[in-house]
């Protein structure tokens, strides 16, 4: 895991690479790379190399990426990203051949809607999306609402699903748990959702100016999903 020994999360990886028939894209905003506390570097861990596959960019053109075209041009490739056009993975996954390629964009809200709307070949594979109200556990980071996941948690609920394995969920999960749990022993607070903040009045940075940006706000205060 590349960690300091007092704070290593080797023990909460697998012995052995999960054995997934499906092999994930991961689009990685390059902002994400910096980050110390990021999540894929834990999926990747968890997962062999062949079916874990991280591609750093904010543009993604057919002619620089070749293989990435030929994935998005497979009419079976799903791409992970919410919204009213996309399906529930689970209808997806209850058909009698499921997919075994899905691209998730890895970044904040706003970095991944950029990817997402600025290329046009993730406009090629079936979008889908996750029906679950489960809270993120990745606690060390604000999150938008108290049901946005993480990276790594979407990957995890959504091999889950396309595997019919619960047990995958558990074991991408445990290193999660262990790195947030180091943390917070190390001195890092609970980072409540935007969310969590607006409706209890604990927010207390300034309210945007921008129109667009404060009806936003508006919304997550109304809880309307947005």
């Amino acid at each position: 895991c590349s960690r300091p020994q007092k704070v290593c999360l080797c023990p909460f990886l697998p012995v052995h690479p999960l054995k997934v028939s499906t092999c994930l894209y991961i689009i990685q905003h390059p902002a994400e790379e910096s980050r110390v506390l990021r999540t894929v570097p834990l999926l990747a861990a968890c997962l062999p190399p062949d079916k874990c596959k991280v591609l750093i960019g904010r543009r993604f053109s057919e002619d620089r990426y070749p293989e990435l075209a030929t994935v998005c041009r497979n009419p079976s490739t799903l791409i992970l990203y919410p919204g009213a056009e996309a399906t529930n993975l689970e209808e997806i996954a209850s058909m009698p051949s499921s997919p075994s390629v899905m691209i998730i964009i890895d970044g904040t809200w706003s970095q991944a809607k950029d990817i997402f709307y600025k290329n046009s070949l993730f406009r090629l594979p079936k979008q889908v999306q996750l029906k679950t109200n489960i809270s993120s556990q990745y606690v060390i980071r604000t999150q938008p609402t108290n049901t946005c996941l993480s990276t790594l948690e979407c990957a995890a609920i959504a091999l889950t699903i396309m595997e019919k394995n619960k047990s995958i969920q558990e074991t991408i999960l445990r290193p999660l748990q262990a790195l947030c749990s180091f943390q917070l022993q190390h001195g890092a607070q609970i980072h409540h959702s935007k969310e969590h903040l607006l409706r209890n009045g604990l927010y207390d940075k300034p309210m945007p100016k921008n129109k667009r940006k404060l009806r936003r706000m508006e919304l997550l205060v109304n809880n309307v999903k947005i």
